[in-house]
């Protein structure tokens, strides 16, 4: 494969040399990854003086630098099929980690163009295909924000980092700040570790760290946050736009009725029952109603659909399916949308079997399935008076209502 290829034009191109030495961008280069190439546009001056800078028309103070040298030297360098050329000024856009990614895999050569003084003659402007600024600050010259660029492209080149993986959790490549991390010992100055990490539950664990990430990101970097938003929850982004306080809570409704059958389990709220005529809820997995309808609110207040969307019936792996698993993994969900659950209030509506003895452990299971404190789960049943589907004893139902807070 043939290697990248980056060009420096920089009064002070000694300064490159220590990055082909050192870390795993001094690998790269030494591996023949990536060619790195200097030009001093003094090299280039047209004046037994090498003079590179002049003032300015107009006057004022300090010199600017020189057309001529710059656009000769540029001149001189081998070009390549897929070459980006990269002014660095104050004036640019703000550098960030998907443009390291961008420019290594759309390009195969980088040109960077590095001033000093006060500043380029405009028309070497015309020479780049981007500005780039690596903050709201002045330096003495372009080479810094150039070593920067060199080691975030390289970093990224295959073959420059022991294996790709590493790149895919990196702080900013989603617009995000990167978890908390640990090592061992598990405890260090009363400091522990915390519990998931130690848990071996990789689904748990990846939740944490999402909802860590986010949490910092928010907390540290709003700027980035709310690109965040933008990219990965356009609804919640405009929403945020209105206020700060209008978004904290969102509310979802959820219903369900199943008929009651012969030969089939009766399960409300992970609750076995027995009803009087043997009957039982009819439905692909458990049919559990109290956890059905708890699922649909928690999707629909955030408008991500509802049960079927994500456990539909014709899929054979969901036969018989336990709902309080299911239940988990839509927490699961809702928590990755940066969401959590602050009330449940749901009413089960059936004749018979008689519910209200089995309300305290409906409560306990949906809580500790939820992760939320019991406290949370109100669960209330009562009857149709005999009218209806419920009160002909053809199905049983449930109503829910669900308040959440973004995390």
């Amino acid at each position: 494969m043939p290697s990248y290829r980056i060009d420096v034009l920089s009064l002070m191109p000694e300064v490159f040399a220590p990055l082909r030495k050192f870390g795993v961008v001094g690998r790269a280069f030494s591996k023949g990854i990536v060619e790195l190439h200097t030009h001093n546009p003094r090299d280039y001056a047209q004046d037994r003086y090498r003079k590179v800078d002049d003032e300015p028309y107009g006057g004022g103070v300090g010199m600017v630098l020189k057309p001529e040298p710059f656009f000769a030297a540029f001149e001189a360098i081998p070009l390549k099929n897929s070459k980006k050329v990269l002014l660095m000024t104050p004036q640019g856009k703000p550098l960030i980690q998907n443009d390291f990614l961008r420019w290594s895999s759309d390009s195969d050569q980088l040109i960077l163009l590095c001033g000093n003084f006060e500043g380029f003659d405009e028309r070497i402007r015309v020479l780049a295909d981007e500005e780039i600024s690596i903050g709201d600050y002045v330096l003495t010259g372009g080479e810094l924000p150039a070593m920067t660029i060199i080691n975030g492209v390289v970093r990224m080149l295959p073959g420059t980092l022991g294996t790709a993986e590493s790149l895919d959790e990196e702080s900013y490549r989603e617009s995000l700040l990167e978890h908390p991390q640990y090592t061992r010992p598990s405890t260090f100055r009363g400091m522990k570790v915390p519990d998931v990490l130690r848990s071996g539950d990789h689904g748990a664990i990846a939740t944490w760290r999402h909802k860590e990430s986010r949490l910092r990101t928010k907390q540290r970097r709003p700027d980035l946050y709310k690109r965040w938003l933008s990219q990965n929850d356009p609804l919640r982004s405009r929403m945020d736009s209105l206020g700060k306080d209008f978004v904290k809570l969102r509310i979802g409704n959820g219903y369900d009725i199943h008929r009651l059958v012969p030969e089939r389990p009766l399960i409300i709220g992970g609750v076995s029952l027995i009803h009087p005529d043997g009957l039982g809820l009819d439905g692909h997995s458990d049919a559990d109603v109290l956890v059905h309808a708890v699922m649909d609110a928690l999707l629909g207040a955030l408008a991500l659909g509802d049960i079927g969307k994500y456990f539909p019936p014709e899929d054979q792996k969901w036969k018989g399916a336990d709902s309080l698993m299911l239940l988990e993994q839509v927490v699961t969900l809702v928590n990755g949308h940066g969401w959590q659950l602050v009330n449940l209030d749901a009413v089960v509506i059936a004749e018979r079997p008689k519910l209200k003895s089995h309300i305290d452990l409906m409560r306990k299971n949906l809580s500790e399935c939820m992760g939320v404190l019991i406290d949370v789960v109100g669960i209330k049943a009562t009857t149709n008076e005999h009218l209806g589907a419920e009160g002909r004893e053809e199905g049983i139902s449930c109503h829910a209502v669900v308040l959440l807070e973004q995390i």
